[in-house]
């Protein structure tokens, strides 16, 4: 077997500060780690999960790097850094089902204005294409999801992938999956529905694989590659820009604020997730509630002024999620607004208030990942 790290030490997860940087607990000494990853990740990172790292080169402001993370019984590869050592190993070893026969014959080719990861060759018939390399570690029961972050470059890809299918040319996307249990792949939609648009179109063209892998806390190369399964039909039937959505604010202090046909309200200091939905121009709905200056029209509007916006979580779908998504909302909160957003329903309330910020909580990315991912099982079964 061969190994990706020389070294690997086991950590104790703190905090992460920033996308590039978390606190992990060493050997009993708290040491402030490069993480390679900058997707979110909030469905790994809770205080005390295992992290496993291995040391930087002397000179680097890290003392370590994260390069993977245990979830239940599970590991997941997070280092993107060294994800195209690991499909090029795939290749050369002739691992991947459907490209046994091709070759690596180059690495960061550029065509076009494109910098692509692989360049695959056939010894036989002498062509070579370009493949593009992603790395995917979100993942929910069954599914799995890439990306978990919006990616500007992921989607100039793809676009320029799937415009090379189109005229004939020999394109390939390989998506690593560093989930065991996953047993369909989807482009994250919810996340970035430009690239989820793109894998769509090139569903039929593109020469694509999502890769099944199994990791081990030795972190040695992959011996074996499970091939993933999409679905169009999923995409059709869920992806645009519509859907529901969740937005999620903090109020710094007490506050009475004018709440329009709700009146004047308290509300306590702490953070708020407010559940809504738009059954067109879902992107359009989520920039308003995170914009200051506008007039005022819904509950939100009035709240939104006196607090701080955290973040727009959308979920994509032409079902009616909204007073489901509420519901879970009220089991997990600490209080809730009653009539907040709900005029025009029979729930209590569609704003729910917590101590502590729910993007950290357990309980709240559980939801998030009901919502997003695993509703999709039904279209595997």
């Amino acid at each position: 077997m061969e190994h990706v790290y020389k070294e690997i030490i086991e950590g104790t997860f703190i905090d992460r500060p920033n996308r590039f940087v978390c606190h992990v607990l060493v050997h009993g000494k708290a040491e402030t780690c490069h993480m390679p990853n900058p997707g979110r990740m909030r469905e790994f990172l809770f205080p005390g999960v295992t992290l496993y790292l291995t040391p930087n080169r002397l000179g680097l402001r890290t003392a370590y790097r994260v390069v993977g993370v245990k979830k239940g019984e599970d590991i997941f590869y997070l280092d993107t850094t060294k994800a195209n050592d690991v499909a090029a190993y795939l290749v050369q070893h002739r691992k991947i089902p459907g490209w046994e026969n091709y070759f690596l014959a180059g690495r960061e080719v550029t065509m076009g204005d494109s910098r692509f990861d692989l360049l695959l060759g056939d010894a036989d018939t002498g062509e070579t294409f370009p493949v593009e390399v992603k790395s995917c570690s979100l993942s929910g029961e069954r599914g799995a999801m890439f990306p978990d972050a919006p990616t500007e470059r992921g989607e100039k890809h793809m676009a320029h992938l799937v415009t090379m299918a189109k005229n004939g040319e020999h394109a390939g996307l390989l998506v690593l999956v560093h989930y065991r249990k996953a047993q369909w792949f989807l482009p994250n939609f919810h996340t970035d529905l430009p690239f989820g648009e793109w894998f769509r179109k090139g569903m039929d063209v593109l020469d694509w694989k999502a890769a099944g892998l199994s990791w081990t806390e030795d972190f040695h190369m992959p011996e074996s590659v499970r091939l993933i399964g999409s679905s169009a039909k999923a995409l059709d039937e869920e992806m645009g820009n519509a859907g529901d959505y969740m937005i999620v604010l903090h109020l710094e202090e007490d506050r009475d604020i004018p709440t329009g046909s709700l009146g004047t309200l308290y509300y306590r200091k702490g953070y708020y997730v407010y559940a809504g939905s738009a059954k067109r121009n879902l992107d359009q709905r989520m920039a308003h509630h995170r914009a200051l200056r506008k007039k005022k029209h819904w509950h939100m509007d009035y709240l939104r002024q006196e607090c701080s916006f955290l973040a727009a979580l959308p979920i994509r779908t032409k079902e009616d999620l909204e007073h489901r998504l509420a519901g879970r909302l009220s089991d997990i909160a600490d209080w809730s607004v009653k009539g907040f957003g709900c005029t025009d329903c029979h729930c209590d309330s569609h704003l729910f208030g917590f101590e502590e910020n729910p993007l950290h909580l357990p309980q709240f990315v559980k939801i998030e990942e009901d919502f997003e991912i695993n509703r999709l099982d039904r279209y595997f079964r």
